[in-house]
């Protein structure tokens, strides 16, 4: 490629047309959240996971309005359990993670949004994700707003941005030889600079133990506000995931946001792995979702569940903070942040 052809290159994609992603704390037009539709997922735990998702919906609808994602097959069961209120939009899925396999959305001054399509390999090629790969596409038409065709491979739960041009994520999922074998870290640096607006990219090492998603960095860290990052921490040296937080919080207390800002760290308590109807699942915290007003976020029935709602009503005091069960979510793979995706608010920008 020419250097022209570059340069005209990067004018073409949403940072050169002034998009970039927006923190997840800003005001949001709404939320997308996929009905479950693989029955393999949940490990003989089904219709836990459904009361589950069905929770969260609730509890979401109540600050930002909620669209559910249904599977031809599954709609009319999620109209059913969700009640004549409920928006339901019929599209092809896999699997009901739309953290992961949704569009993630841009915006600039303007106030105009967009989307980007990043491409969904199933976690590294772990379970079919050809409905799933196309969402992005489909939520574009149905949406009529502009698309931006990502050139890599990327999950939501895999980052979290400031909104102040900084990108937490961990090498243990981005640098997986299952997601871009054929991108060096520069070049994802640079592909996350283009399609997201970012300037600078916090490499943590790795995420949860036994992460079916290869270490998303949503199980472990996450901005709470410019220049503060939620961060999950156990001093028991006997939890499996002892040393990976350990380095990740060194990592984080040597590290600048783009503005040259060291962060500030609040300790979210980490739970070691608990046992849900026979499956081991880790509890995380950290994965919550930031609605209007609120903070959503999972709990377990367990003692350190009131410790993380202690955390969040002292960092949030102008938030309620509302926990909703989530451990047969766990089964599955994830929690709160994993099974929604914000939409910003602003003026959808088409075509």
């Amino acid at each position: 490629m020419t250097m022209r052809n570059a340069s005209e290159e990067a004018r073409q994609t949403p940072a050169g047309h002034g998009f970039s992603m927006p923190a997840e704390w800003n005001p949001h037009a709404g939320c997308f959240i996929s009905w479950p539709c693989r029955e393999l997922t949940w490990h003989g735990h089904f219709e836990n996971a459904k009361r589950a998702y069905s929770a969260v919906v609730k509890v979401i609808d109540r600050f930002d309005p909620v669209t559910v994602l249904a599977d031809r097959l599954t709609a009319q069961e999620a109209r059913s359990r969700l009640g004549p209120e409920a928006r339901i939009v019929e599209v092809a899925l896999d699997d009901s993670w739309s953290r992961d396999n949704g569009p993630i959305f841009v915006r600039n001054e303007d106030n105009r949004v967009a989307l980007v399509n990043f491409r969904f390999n199933g976690w590294g090629h772990k379970q079919p994700c050809e409905k799933d790969d196309m969402l992005p596409i489909l939520l574009a038409e149905r949406l009529r707003i502009r698309r931006y065709d990502a050139p890599m491979v990327l999950e939501g739960g895999a980052i979290s941005v400031d909104g102040d041009g900084t990108l937490l994520t961990t090498e243990q999922c981005l640098l997986n030889a299952n997601r871009n074998p054929s991108m060096c870290r520069e070049e994802i640096e640079q592909a996350l600079a283009s399609y997201l607006g970012i300037r600078k990219v916090v490499w943590l090492a790795r995420g949860l133990e036994d992460d079916m998603t290869d270490g998303h960095v949503d199980g472990v860290a996450g901005f709470a506000m410019p220049h503060v990052v939620l961060s999950a921490h156990t001093d028991d040296d006997s939890d499996s995931n002892y040393r990976n937080l350990k380095e990740n919080l060194a990592r984080l207390e040597s590290a600048t946001d783009a503005k040259g800002r060291s962060l500030e760290l609040v300790s979210m308590v980490q739970p070691k792995p608990i046992l849900v109807g026979g499956v081991s699942i880790t509890p995380s915290y950290v994965n919550l979702y930031f609605a209007n007003g609120a903070v959503v976020f999972p709990t377990y029935g367990i003692r350190e569940d009131d410790i993380a709602r202690e955390t969040l009503v002292s960092l949030f005091p102008e938030r309620e903070i509302v926990g909703v069960r989530c451990e047969h979510i766990g089964i599955g793979g994830g929690d709160v942040h994993c099974i929604t995706q914000q939409l910003p608010t602003g003026e959808s920008l088409y075509p």
